[in-house]
């Protein structure tokens, strides 16, 4: 099975959590074939919103959510 991650983000309302202010609005920067790619993709779109503190960033292991008893190695 490929290791597909999504990307994802939005503005939060507290920059410690990921209480999306409107989860309506968030921005699906896409889906990707390995950490390293949607890493990239991740650092981009931080770096481009880094001045503002409530817009969030995150990468989800999809892999992890849709064979959750599959062993996968840390780098995963």
């Amino acid at each position: 099975m490929s290791k597909l991650h999504l990307v994802f983000g939005g503005r939060v309302t507290d920059p410690r959590t990921l209480d999306w202010a409107d989860p309506s609005k968030l921005d699906v920067v896409g889906i990707f074939p390995d950490y390293a790619s949607a890493e990239k993709a991740w650092r981009a779109n931080a770096q481009r919103t880094v001045d503002d503190a409530e817009m969030k960033f995150v990468v989800v292991h999809l892999h992890r959510l849709l064979e959750p008893d599959l062993v996968t190695t840390p780098e995963a």
